[in-house]
């Protein structure tokens, strides 16, 4: 499990950095953000959340059932939208209201 950064994406915000539990990833030179060891990566994808320009992709391998698709987020207000990229170009999306995903 890892995570991708797309240095040309980033926004320097540094959200991202600030959620990450495993304190993995940096600010570079530039201000962007970057993962120091990607196998380090713990998987649970808050970083993913808190990115608002889509820099940050998740890998699902192939061990996850993802057969090698990317994940990754939008937010529209209190939506959340995980879109899954499947390696032939396909896209699912999955939405979830904010402020109702915890609620059972």
């Amino acid at each position: 499990m890892s995570i991708r950064i797309d240095s040309h994406k980033c926004s320097g915000c540094g959200k991202c950095r600030e959620v990450c539990p495993g304190s993995l990833l940096r600010a570079t030179d530039s201000g962007r953000t970057d993962i120091r060891e990607p196998k380090d990566c713990w998987g649970c994808t808050s970083c993913l959340k808190e990115c608002s320009c889509n820099a940050i992709t998740y890998y699902l391998g192939a061990d996850m059932g993802g057969r090698g698709s990317l994940l990754h987020t939008r937010q529209e207000g209190n939506l959340l939208h995980w879109i899954v990229t499947e390696p032939n170009g396909r896209e699912k999306t999955i939405t979830v209201d904010k402020k109702q995903a915890n609620a059972y």
